[in-house]
């Protein structure tokens, strides 16, 4: 009996058990996992194919993928520019990063994540006009808009009410 390329039988892993392999540790958006799949030399095709089937088993998703991606950026304390080119690096549709991040600036507060990331990192605002543009610089790598650095320049080290 004769092994088909991608039979069961045959000892090389089809794009489905690598994409299942891949997806079992964590999400991934559809043009990571496609290009993964490309790595492991599987054909546009059977790539195309197999992400349209784990999308309607449900098994991958960009939306849920993108949700997960902006949740984890937030608990590390990144900013709403940084989360979208992160979402946009990783081939997430600018509708569906606009949607995410909707979502999450009406449950966030993004002064107040600024103020908590500075906070962590620096004792106080800085002596110095060189020891403030420092924190600047911070705070603008962490992917936070010029009115979010204000704020947390300015608010960062204030004792809670």
């Amino acid at each position: 009996m004769c092994a088909a390329p991608g039979n069961a039988l045959s000892n090389e892993p089809t794009p489905r058990d690598d994409a299942i392999r891949l997806l079992a540790r964590r999400d991934y958006s559809r043009a990571e996992l496609a290009g993964r799949l490309a790595l492991k030399h599987h054909d546009a095709e059977s790539i195309r194919q197999t992400l349209d089937a784990l999308e309607a088993e449900g098994l991958q998703s960009d939306a849920r993928f993108a949700e997960s991606f902006v949740r984890s950026r937030l608990a590390r304390g990144q900013g709403p520019m940084k989360v979208r080119a992160g979402l946009n690096e990783r081939g997430v549709e600018r509708e569906l990063i606009g949607t995410v991040l909707d979502a999450a600036q009406a449950e966030t507060d993004w002064q107040a994540l600024a103020c908590e990331a500075l906070a962590k990192r620096f004792d106080g605002p800085g002596a110095t006009p060189r020891e403030r543009a420092r924190r600047e610089r911070f705070l603008a790598g962490r992917g936070f808009d010029f009115e979010q650095m204000k704020y947390a320049l300015a608010h960062a080290w204030d004792a809670p009410e």
